[in-house]
This record gives structure tokens, sequence and C-alpha cells, in this order.
């Protein structure tokens, strides 16, 4: 008998990656519901009942085209959730209906009963802050190169003073612009000069710069480990895409335990790490984790089965174990 539960897909319109994710599960006749918070109260409704005798949670989710009942959805695939902003109210009516929009709609879509989530959006929030995944991954064995975060000028400029040789990376990626032109910062080399009191304002990120050879993109989704070597001349390989090479390698059972492991700490079901070869004996080295990165890129560049293994998870809903 075929499994009715369905799939949700909880991301923007304009979604490549989920679209293909959606096209593999239409193939396998996974039903599968799409929606976006952004839709509520125009595409989107949402009831949710507590406290019942069967069911801790009962309910349903509505689309034009779609009605799931909350306690059957099997997966959620938490890829680019947009969330209204009542910029037409004033704003401090929009601030109280956009919480109430996160706390309501957000709050029952966090706690579905019994369903694998890819990821949670809690996990993804707790699994995103930088000096977290640093501590976990020393204590999960990794090598992580000599960081600082801190507002303290003179300490600063003393560990730049040390290793010589440092980057500097944001704390948090955040959209932003000046003067209507976007701005993104990336993995930049910074010398002691370059600090000054205005650190004083927020904590900075300063860290010893890795003599590489490579960078390693390692895609995991459940228990499947997807590396992918990327040469280039680059300190951070996302300024230039032209002039990346890719090479699909396998990694040490060792240290694919270890990323599985990692994921599992955060409560994750899946998440794409990046990692450095050093030049001196190609040891992979800690840079950091994306809990909810993008990898369609490197199954158009490698022809990785990333899709079928998002499909897979999604398709087979199972709690994840460390949740």
């Amino acid at each position: 008998m075929a499994d009715e539960r369905p799939v949700a897909v909880v991301t923007a319109l304009d979604d490549i990656t989920a679209d293909m994710v959606i096209a593999e599960l239409n193939q396998r006749g996974v039903p599968v519901i799409r929606f976006n918070p952004t839709d509520l109260g125009t595409g989107l409704s949402m009831s949710a009942r507590f406290g019942t005798d069967a069911l801790p949670l009962e309910g349903s989710l509505r689309t034009p085209s779609r009605r799931a009942e909350l306690d059957a959805i099997r997966s959620v695939y938490w890829r680019r959730a947009t969330w209204p902003d009542f910029a037409d109210l004033d704003p401090g009516d929009a601030r109280w209906v956009a919480a109430q929009v996160r706390h309501g709609l957000g709050g029952v879509l966090y706690a579905l009963p019994g369903c694998l989530y890819a990821n949670h959006p809690l996990a993804n929030q707790r699994a995103d802050v930088k000096p977290l995944q640093l501590a976990a991954a020393q204590r999960l064995g990794f090598l992580v190169p000599p960081t600082l975060v801190s507002n303290r000028l003179e300490d600063i400029k003393d560990f730049a003073g040390t290793h010589g040789d440092v980057v500097y990376k944001a704390l948090r990626w955040t959209a932003h612009s000046r003067g209507g032109v976007g701005h993104t910062t990336w993995t930049e080399p910074v010398e002691a000069a370059d600090f000054d009191a205005s650190v004083e304002a927020a904590p900075v990120l300063v860290q010893a710069r890795v003599d590489k050879v490579a960078d390693l993109r390692v895609t995991v989704v459940g228990e499947q480990v997807f590396a992918v070597r990327i040469d280039s001349d680059l300190l951070d390989w996302r300024t230039d895409y032209d002039a990346l090479s890719y090479t699909v390698v396998n990694l040490p059972e060792d240290l694919e335990h270890a990323l599985v492991g990692f994921l599992a700490h955060f409560g994750l079901a899946f998440g794409c790490f990046d990692l450095c070869v050093r030049r001196t004996d190609e040891s992979p080295v800690w840079l950091e984790l994306n809990p909810n990165g993008q990898w369609g890129w490197l199954e158009d560049e490698t022809g990785l089965p990333l899709t079928a293994a998002f499909a897979d998870l999604l398709q087979e809903g199972t709690r994840h174990a460390s949740e």
C-alpha cells in the first residue's frame, strides 16, 4: 500500500534547489505540500488543536492545491522560508503581528509530531552560531585554527601580531546595503593596524590563516557523505566560482563519522561543511558548518546524486536519531 503521508517543503517561490528535490519526490510518487510563511492569509491557512484526547497536536495546513493533516506529515524540508513583514502597517503593529505569525504558524510548524526535519529551524539557529561551532569542533576532535572573538582592541592587535598572517570573518552573514548598493563580507586578510577603537562596538572574529592547498566542501545528508575538493588560488572560493575546479573525493572513514556526529550533536539531519587541506601534511582543517547550505551547483558540476539523497531522507521521514 502506498504511503500517502506528504513531505512539507517550506521555501520561497524562486528556489531552484527545492524544485529539484520536489521533482524527484514527484517521480517517486511521494506527495508534497509546498508553501512559504509569507503566503499566510493569501494562499496558506493553518489550524492546530492541542490537548485533545487522541493526539498532542491535531489540525491541518491548506494551500490552494493541497491539504495536509499535521499529524500525517512525514518530513519537513526547511529551505528558504521567509516571513511576512507587514510593511503596510504601522511599525508597532507590524512588529506585533509579525511576532504572532512567527510564534503561531512557526510554533506549529516547529511542533509537528514524529516527523523528520531537514533541518529543524531552531536547530539551524543554534548550529549557525560560529563560537558554538568552534567549541564543538574542538571537543569533537577536529583541527581548529587559532581563533579570537573579541571587542577588546588590545587583544585583537596582540592576536594579529602573534600569528602574523590572519583573516577576518563575519560572525553572521547579514544582507545589508549602503546607498542602495548591496555588500557582502568575504573572508579577508587583515593586519593589526587595520583595527581601531570601532571594534569596541561589536565583537569581531579573527583567525590564523591556514596555509592550504585546497578546500573541501562536504555535504552530509543523513548518513550519506559527499565530499568535493575545490582547487583555486583564492582565499575565499566563494568570490569567483569561475576560477574553481572540482574533484569528487573519498574522505577517511573516521572523518566521515566525525562529520555525521557533528550534525547529531546539533540535532541536524543535513549540513554543508567547509574544511581546507593544509599544505604541510594535507590534514583537513575545520572552517565552519552551514546548517542550511547550498549544494545544487555541486550536483551540476560533479554529477553527485545529492538530489536523490535528499529525496531518500525526506521519503523515509523517520525522525533523526539525535532528536
